[in-house]
Formats: C-alpha cells, sequence, structure tokens
C-alpha cells in the first residue's frame, strides 16, 4: 500500500511537472504561441496574395476610355463580359484546352512515371531524357512547334508526306496543334509528381499482390492506383491550375486566332493591346473566380484522400 501511495504521488507530482511544460507565460499553451508567431507571416502573405484581387475588382467598378477612368460603372463591366460572345469562345477553348491537355498529361504522365520506377540498366539516362522537355522554356517549345506544324519549313507536313497541310490555319487543327505542344511540354512534368509518389509504395504490397496471384493490371488497378490517389490529385491540380492560366502556347502558335483564344489572351487584350482596365479587370476578376472555384474542388478531393490515406494506414 505504501508503495502504492508513493508510486501514485509520484505521477501526481510529474503530472504537476507537465503542466508548466504546455503553458507558457501569460498562460498561452505552446499551440498558441506557435500560432501567435506563425501570425504576421500569414497576413503577410495573405495580403500580398490578395491585394492584385481586390485591386482589380476595384478596377472592374469602374468605366473607363483609354487608361482615363470616366466614372462608376458597378457590376455593368461583368454583364458587357458575360454577353460578349467573345468572351464564351474564350472559356469555351480554355475548359477544352485544359480538359484535354490534362486527361492526356496525366495518362502519358503515368506511363512514363511506371517506366521510371523500374529498375533497369540506363534508368538514370532514360529519366533525364523524358524530362528534357518540360526543362525547355514554354516559349521556346511553342516556337519550335509552331516551325515544326507551320506549312514553311513544315518539318511534320515533310515527315508525314501531307504536302501544304496547314495546321495552324484551320479551326480543330490549329486547337489540337496547341494541345499537343502542351501534352509534349508539361506530361513529363506529371511524371515527376506521380514518381515521386510511387517511390512511397511499400515494395511489400507488391509482392503480397503476386503471392495472392495477381497480374499487372490488377496490381496497378487495386494497389498503386489507390495507394497513389494524393499524388495524382497534386499532380491534376497543379495541372488544370496552370492550363487554365495558359496564354504564351496559343499566343506564339497561332496568336490566338482559330478559336484558339484562351482567356489570358483575352484578358491581354483588354489590359495591354486596347486598354480597357475596368473590362479587362472584370474579365480578370471572372477567371479567378473560376480558376479558385476549380481549385478549392481539387483541394477538398485532395484533403479527402489524405484522410482516407491516414484512417487506412491506421
Amino acid at each position: 500500500m505504501a508503495d502504492d501511495r508513493v508510486t501514485s504521488d509520484v505521477g501526481t507530482e510529474s503530472a504537476s511537472d507537465d503542466k508548466p511544460l504546455r503553458r507558457r507565460r501569460g498562460g498561452l499553451s505552446e499551440r498558441a504561441l506557435a500560432r501567435l508567431f506563425v501570425a504576421p507571416s500569414l497576413l503577410l502573405m495573405a495580403g500580398v496574395a490578395l491585394f492584385p484581387v481586390v485591386y482589380a475588382f476595384v478596377l472592374s467598378l469602374y468605366d473607363y476610355t483609354r487608361r482615363q477612368r470616366t466614372g462608376f460603372a458597378g457590376l455593368e463591366n461583368y454583364a458587357d463580359a458575360l454577353a460578349d460572345d467573345r468572351f464564351w469562345d474564350s472559356l469555351w477553348f480554355t475548359l477544352l484546352f485544359t480538359a484535354t491537355s490534362v486527361a492526356a498529361e496525366f495518362l502519358i504522365g503515368l506511363g512514363f512515371a511506371l517506366i521510371m520506377n523500374q529498375a533497369f540498366r540506363g534508368r538514370g539516362v532514360t529519366r533525364a531524357a523524358i524530362l528534357i522537355p518540360w526543362v525547355i522554356p514554354t516559349v521556346i517549345a511553342a516556337q519550335m512547334w509552331f516551325f515544326m506544324f507551320n506549312v514553311t519549313p513544315g518539318f511534320i507536313n515533310t515527315v508525314f508526306n501531307l504536302g501544304n497541310f496547314n495546321w495552324l490555319g484551320q479551326q480543330g487543327w490549329a486547337t489540337f496543334a496547341v494541345i499537343f505542344a502542351d501534352v509534349w511540354k508539361t506530361a513529363p512534368f506529371v511524371a515527376l509528381l506521380l514518381l515521386a509518389g510511387l517511390q512511397t509504395i511499400p515494395s511489400e504490397m507488391y509482392e503480397s499482390g503476386l503471392v495472392d496471384g495477381a497480374g499487372a493490371l490488377q496490381r496497378l488497378w487495386y494497389i498503386t492506383l489507390p495507394l497513389l490517389r494524393p499524388s495524382i490529385l497534386v499532380a491534376l491540380l497543379f495541372r488544370t491550375v496552370e492550363a487554365l492560366r495558359v496564354y504564351d502556347l496559343p499566343q506564339v502558335m497561332t496568336g490566338g486566332a482559330f478559336d484558339t483564344e484562351s482567356l489570358s489572351i483575352l484578358v491581354q487584350q483588354f489590359v495591354v493591346r486596347t486598354p480597357d482596365p475596368g473590362y479587362g479587370a472584370a474579365l480578370s476578376t471572372i477567371s479567378f473566380v473560376i480558376i479558385l472555384a476549380i481549385g478549392m474542388i481539387f483541394v477538398s478531393l485532395l484533403g479527402r484522400a489524405l484522410v482516407l490515406e491516414r484512417t487506412t494506414e491506421r
């Protein structure tokens, strides 16, 4: 009994000793103190990120003649944008470009990642070769594909013996050329993100699948893809947001002609070329809202995937 009392007394003392460690001066816990120290940095980052958005929204509420403010317009610029066929055409191209290019980049990137994850002689050289397109600056890659798809010198027409086929001068084919160039440029980036996820999957999972008699496709479907879900969502998030903001590829390759004008090109038209800051700011704000909404959907899906992964591990 005496030993039990001594033990309980020691336990009480140790518990009481722990309280000062959890409580700091002024009654703040370690977590609250950490939040207090981080708050200035978070506020500064939020201010830097939100200032351009708020400033663009304020600009969109005014009428401009060239660059001179002429009066308060309210939501008139937004109404004009939503009633403009050019806006809907650019939105359609942007969404088509995003959906098609991201889907193709994911499938090709997954294949590249599976190849780079294998152990074979010359794997380092193979990885470097696959990643080369991603390293090339986008403007340079766009100029290169412009020359390849162009009638003169027409490298693609020469290789496939297509004569003077005008890839960049026809609706549909111009869109295909821009999407093709984007997939070639950024599929290696998706592969790199997926490769990082593949390397976190324990080899014991595949060994168990082999013991159970699972084939290659079954291991891919029931082991690789479920465990790779967080990395897939991260890759899709990055590429979707980037594709929705596409500017340089269609600008260099087609100049936005033949139904290849993206939202970013349209915004640049009214901000730089034919200045109308109010209308351009309204277009910019609408683009921001669309990108933010789609990004939040991916972030929500990513959060659920991470929670599911932690629950499975437990």
